[in-house]
């Protein structure tokens, strides 16, 4: 009898490791689906999905630094780290809640920076500046991603979706803005619902925006003086109501737009054919173009940072010369 209850305790230790270990499993596998034969102008059809680091609390804004790291933000954990390519992080600085994370052309670090409620330029040594907090006298409610624009504006996105808990909502919409070198504060648009991600196209003609309550995908017409026109809805990434929502985006150099959405991230052409679809182990939330030849793909999913080389190469705004 005693030898009978030392197999049963023997095989439901088993048993609770292997219930452990599934419950420890992915959600999904890493896969390159194809929606259009295109796709695969853009991937190898062998390409391999790389950790870089994990451990974080969730991950955002991921932004590439020539000298050979990656900014990355962690929301939870309330910091922006530097990233390194054998995996280790260092500390940029301790921050409430950073978001999405761009540079200027001056290659100084801009941050939505939610606790905060403002745009910020962070220095190399981790001291920052505000550059904006305010629009008409109101403060922001929590800006969330950012861009910088074919003009050398700074264009970013102001949703509610990180508003500190206990704080007043003072602007009655969640907004699209344009922040010049003055430090003067345009809203561009009020018309959606939950602004998130955005991108220009690589002739600065076009303007995207997603929607991540609508989960689609809004195109403008962006002019020179730096006002937009004609929108409309680019795209929509329907699917199960916690399989992720439009958020972080970027475009290649051809203008085809990477963005995450359900399963990972949804690449589409800028005709808006839906070519593939990255599909993610973690839920990605943004994504970055880096390397030497901004061919890879830095992509920040809940607790971890991934790596994808691609068939493309990145078009990254900062580096191009203001129009």
């Amino acid at each position: 009898m005693t030898q009978l209850l030392r197999i049963a305790a023997a095989l439901l230790i088993v048993g609770i490791c292997l219930q452990g270990a599934q419950q420890t499993k992915p959600a999904r596998e890493f896969q390159l689906r194809a929606e259009t034969p295109q796709f695969w102008n853009l991937f190898a059809p062998d390409a391999k999905l790389q950790t870089l680091a994990t451990g974080f609390g969730f991950t955002e804004g991921p932004v590439w630094d020539k000298t050979g790291f990656v900014y990355v933000s962690d929301e939870e954990i309330n910091k922006i780290y530097r990233v390194y390519p054998d995996g280790h992080k260092e500390d940029l600085i301790a921050l409430g809640d950073p978001d999405g994370n761009t540079y200027d052309h001056g290659q100084k670090l801009i941050d939505c920076a939610s606790v905060l409620r403002a745009i910020i330029r962070i220095e190399p040594d981790g001291t920052y500046k505000v550059l904006a907090d305010r629009f008409e006298g109101k403060r922001f409610n929590s800006p969330n991603d950012v861009v910088l624009g074919p003009d050398g504006a700074i264009y970013f996105t102001d949703p509610t979706l990180d508003l500190p808990q206990g704080e007043k909502q003072e602007i009655p919409f969640q907004g699209v803005y344009r922040l010049d070198a003055k430090g003067e504060v345009r809203l561009l648009t009020k018309d959606l619902s939950q602004p998130n991600g955005l991108v220009f196209s690589p002739d600065g003609k076009k303007f995207y925006v997603d929607d991540s309550e609508q989960r689609n995908i809004r195109v403008y017409d962006f002019h020179p003086d730096g006002t937009i026109s004609n929108g409309h809805i680019f795209a929509s990434e329907a699917g199960p109501k916690k399989g992720g929502v439009p958020d972080g985006m970027k475009v290649d150099h051809n203008g085809n737009l990477f963005v995450t959405g359900p399963e990972g991230i949804w690449v589409w052409s800028p005709d808006g054919t839906h070519l593939g679809t990255i599909v993610m182990p973690e839920q990605p939330a943004n994504l970055a173009w880096g390397d030497s030849d901004y061919g890879t793909l830095y992509i920040t999913a809940t607790k971890s940072v991934y790596k994808l080389r691609t068939k493309t190469q990145g078009f990254v705004p900062y580096l191009q010369p203001a129009k």
